[in-house]
């Protein structure tokens, strides 16, 4: 079941009318942010797997 667009339009009327159109540019740069820091967060992630992983490699050749 596919929206037609005029169910589009009126949920794009609802949500102007619930935050305004100076309030969406803000909720988006909101959204960006967080984005940015989530992705931010997983490549620290990954890069701290990375380093565990050698940490433990050379443990194993020193015994």
């Amino acid at each position: 079941m596919t929206p037609s667009i005029w169910q589009l339009v009126i949920v794009l009327i609802i949500v102007l009318l619930l935050f305004g159109r100076g309030k969406i540019p803000q909720l988006m740069g909101d959204m960006a942010k967080g984005l940015k820091a989530f992705k931010k967060g997983m490549s620290n992630e990954d890069e701290n797997k990375g380093e565990s992983k050698i940490e433990n490699n050379t443990e194993e050749d020193k015994k």
